[in-house]
């Protein structure tokens, strides 16, 4: 897999990269990630990649042409399964969208910035708008590493256990069960019996029902999905 992250600030995406899972995913060419400096493609001397919106208002507004540019390039050298642009009013993310993203070959990010980008863009080059959360963010930077380390993690190599991606929140609309390690019995604080009797029929309807439990209590609106 290729991801490509268009942004104006490089420098805050490189450090998620160099480090842990998604390095290792990197080092085993299972993906590889690159990022592009927006001003590279701006058309003055200024390196300028915003302006003012038309009819007024506070705010700057990512322009349409060095987007244009970015990404035409990048299409020029192959094809991208998605497009993608992070704003805070994109469809929220969801576990379901990482498995359907982590099988794709090549995929553009594009980092919002400001009061956004212009119409044009979302209307002629994006495929798909992905928001994070409820909540506004200075760009959307963090939100395509985010984005980015959902889909990487459930690239086959890349956890130790492949397994363990999908027993995660999320991957069955419920929450994860509980879970224990070593020592069973510290100040008093027991392991569940059932988790010790090595009877994993009964361990998996106990893990089972007790994520139930969990979504019913935390967040009973992944069952009304």
């Amino acid at each position: 897999m290729r991801i490509d992250i268009i942004t104006v600030l490089p420098e805050l995406i490189a450090s998620p990269f160099e480090a842990s899972i998604l390095k290792r995913a990197i080092d085993k060419g299972l993906v590889s990630v690159h990022t592009h400096n927006l001003r590279d493609y701006a058309t003055n001397k200024y390196k300028q990649i915003d302006d003012y919106q038309y009819g007024g208002g506070a705010g700057m507004v990512m322009m349409v042409e060095p987007i244009d540019k970015c990404i035409t390039k990048l299409k020029s050298e192959r094809d991208y399964d998605e497009i993608i642009y992070m704003t805070p009013d994109g469809t929220p993310f969801k576990q379901s969208h990482a498995n359907e993203l982590s099988l794709k070959k090549n995929i553009i990010i594009l980092c919002g910035h400001y009061k956004g980008v212009d119409q044009r863009v979302r209307d002629h080059f994006i495929t798909r708008e992905i928001s994070i959360g409820d909540f506004v963010l200075s760009g959307g930077e963090l939100a395509a590493v985010v984005v980015s380390d959902a889909i990487i993690r459930l690239l086959p190599g890349v956890l130790g256990n492949e397994e363990s991606a999908l027993t995660d929140s999320f991957q069955d609309d419920l929450l994860a069960p509980p879970i224990y390690t070593r020592p069973a019995d510290y100040k008093g604080w027991k392991v569940p019996e059932v988790l010790l009797s090595g009877n994993f029929n009964k361990i998996e309807k106990w893990r089972e029902d007790e994520a139930l439990s969990r979504t019913q209590k935390l967040r009973p609106d992944l069952l009304d999905d």
